[in-house]
Order: C-alpha cells, then structure tokens, then sequence
C-alpha cells in the first residue's frame, strides 16, 4: 500500500533568497486578491477561467512576467480549490483577501519548477536555498511548499509517496473520553494523557511580553519600531515553543496507543464548544484537537480500527448495566448507578461507556460514523464526518 505524505525540512535561505521569495509571493498575493475581487463582483471564477485571467496579466505587467509562472499558476489553483470546496461544504468561509502584513508566506512548485540538486533546493528565476535534511526522501518529491512561520522561519514541504507498513495484529481494545483536568482519560490508566499545562507555565513570562509590546506599540498611522517587532518576536516565539510541546507529546501519546490496541473507542468530542466558556484558555492548553487529529491519522495509518462515538450521554450512562442516569454537575466528579450500585470516577466510567458502546456497534466502525440514538423516543442526531471518515446515516 502507498500512501501520499509531507515531509517537511527547514529551509536557510540567504538575504538575497528572501528577497526574491518575498517578491514572489507578493505576485501571487496580487493575483489571490484578484481572484477574490472577481468572486465579490458576482462571478465564480474557476481555474480555468483563472488561468485565462493569469496569461491576460502577464501580458499587461512586465513586473508579473518576472515571476515564476509555476508558483502563480499554483497560487491560482488554491484558490479554485478552496472557493470549491466553500460552495461543497456547509460552513466553510470563503477565500478573502491576503493581507501584506499578516498573510503569512505561501508558495507552491511543482515538477517543473523546482529541482534539488547538492543538497539544495532550486527554484526558478536563480533561486538557490539550502535545505537542512532532518531525513532524507523515502522517494522523488512531486511537489514543494515553501513557506514561512510567524516567526520568520522557512521551510520546505515536500509531497512524496512512500509504502505503508501495516503494524501486526494485537490484542487489545481501548475506549477514551477526553476532558480538561486530565486530557484524555482511557479504560487503561496506562495510557491516560495528563494535562500538560505548557502554556500556563510560560503564561507569567507571556504576560510580561505582552506588556513590553503593548508600551512600544506605535500609533496607528506611524511604522512599527525596531524594539515592538522586537517584543512581537518573543511573544510568537512562546506561543510557538507551547504548540510544538503540545504536538510532540500527542504524538508520542499516540503512537503508544496504537502500537498496542487493535480496536481505539474515541469519544467524538469537538473542543469547539468550550472555547466559548469560562474553561476557554485551559481547554486551549489541554490541546484536545490535536491530540485528537494525533491519534485519528496514526491509527488510520497503522490499520488498527477507529470507532468514533457521539459524545451525548456517555457521562450519564452506566458502563456495567448500561442504564442512564441523572445528569451531574462538572464539579461532581464520581459517577454512581442508582440501579446496580457502580461507582467509578465519571471520566473512567465514560471511557468504558464508549469502548462499551463501541463493541455493541452502536457507533461508527472501521472509518464509518452512525447516528447517535437519543434516550426518549428513539429519534436519531446527526453527528457531523471527520475529514478522511465518511458518514454513514442510519437508526440502531
């Protein structure tokens, strides 16, 4: 089996490559906001017509003909795509204009226009960057993004294909109901996720940056000081040094649950919804989403079965007689069934609720979602499909 993957590198370019990246991408900016113009004016452009638009321009601007063809061709394509993909789903914001200051860096090659060649990356127009090779290339790269963090940083990320190895076959079933005091807590205490807490240990020192950059922020109207670009530097720096610890410990929290369970039961919980409580800056923290996206990819990746759960009533349903409870508060944190007698913590009770739920196939099964059932009446929600997990409508 291959799959298609990104490799990702960070890339040193010279004074004089960013220079030339940089005049490039404000080519392509152009374009995009062209592109968007056209759509405000009542028009659906689509690549096509794009392309048609690209050629008239190049011909018209002797500063768009100085650019990569590749990269405006590419840039023109994301567009198509994503105003696409905002017409196919519900929900989906539209393409907008790409600010000079804080649209951040961007640029595709394809094949023909990017090579690498003594370990450095060549794109058109004389553009040479050397590339640090964490890796190296399990196979030819069709495809490059070059782009640029907030934090100025480059990198290269390379689209290449390579043979998928599937894990061998385990023992094991495991169910996992996320929170905010321990982020993700499983049938197995082994493999509980604790809340990390990165950002709330760098939130003095955050503080402090953000106060130093809010004494040398300018009037509006005057250009930013040397010593605010400065101060804005630190604050993304610590903002970025959380998420990277936040990525690397779900990475490796996934990688110890799949290597070890056939079967994962996940709560199919969207943190969304606490982002607009009081729990907002620690669910922040708890990093639920990624942890999530985390063990969805990995799992898919190494074969195992994934079955999403809806989240409704797993707290209030009993893991041993299955009964549903009385709804309790966030601040009780035991769970006790008034028909059987089972006492548990309310996350542990939860966790075995869903691999419970799982094993019933009452949730969705290899890759496939179904529809929760309510307690009263039978009547079914839906229950909206991961990206790479379809949706399957049905009554159980």
């Amino acid at each position: 089996m291959i799959e298609i993957v990104r490799y990702t590198y960070r890339l040193r370019p010279g004074a004089q490559a960013v220079g030339a990246l940089l005049a490039e991408w404000n080519r392509c900016r152009f374009l995009w906001n062209e592109a968007v113009h056209q759509q405000q004016t009542g028009r659906r452009p689509t690549f096509v017509s794009l392309s048609k638009l690209l050629t008239e321009a190049r011909a018209q601007f002797t500063w768009l003909r100085e650019g990569s063809q590749v990269a405006q061709q590419q840039m023109l394509r994301t567009y198509a795509m994503a105003l696409q993909q905002s017409f196919d789903t519900k929900g989906c914001r539209r393409p907008r204009f790409k600010s000079r200051k804080r649209a951040l860096v961007t640029l595709g090659f394809t094949t023909r226009g990017f090579t690498i060649r003594d370990g450095r990356l060549r794109l058109p127009k004389g553009v040479v960057i050397p590339v640090v090779w964490s890796r190296a290339l399990p196979s030819d790269p069709t495809s490059v993004q070059v782009h640029r963090d907030s934090l100025g940083h480059w990198y290269a990320s390379f689209v290449v294909r390579r043979d998928v190895q599937a894990l061998a076959v385990v023992n094991g079933s495991i169910g996992i109901d996320w929170g905010i005091k321990t982020t993700a807590t499983t049938t197995d205490p082994t493999y509980n996720l604790p809340f990390p807490g990165y950002r709330k240990r760098c939130a003095a020192e955050l503080a402090k940056l953000q106060r130093r950059m809010s004494r040398r922020r300018k009037p509006r109207g005057q250009a930013e000081s040397n010593s605010y670009r400065e101060a804005r530097f630190r604050v993304a720096k610590l903002h970025k040094k959380a998420a990277r610890q936040n990525t690397h410990t779900s990475s490796n929290w996934a990688k110890a649950v799949v290597d070890n369970h056939q079967k994962i039961a996940i709560e199919d919980f969207r943190p969304k919804s606490l982002y607009k409580s009081s729990m907002a800056r620690k669910a922040a923290d708890a990093s639920i989403g990624a942890a999530k996206r985390a063990l969805i990819e990995r799992a898919k990746r190494a074969g195992r079965e994934v079955v999403l759960v809806p989240p409704a009533y797993t707290t209030m349903t009993c893991s041993k007689c299955g009964e549903i409870q009385a709804r309790i508060g966030l601040a009780e944190r035991t769970f006790m069934c008034v028909d059987c007698g089972h006492t548990a913590d309310r996350d542990v009770n939860a966790a075995w609720t869903i691999l419970a739920t799982a094993e019933r196939n009452r949730a969705g099964a290899d890759d496939v979602r179904h529809l929760g059932r309510l307690p009263s009446g039978g009547r079914a929600f839906e229950v909206r499909s991961e990206p790479g997990i379809p949706a399957s409508v049905g009554r159980l």
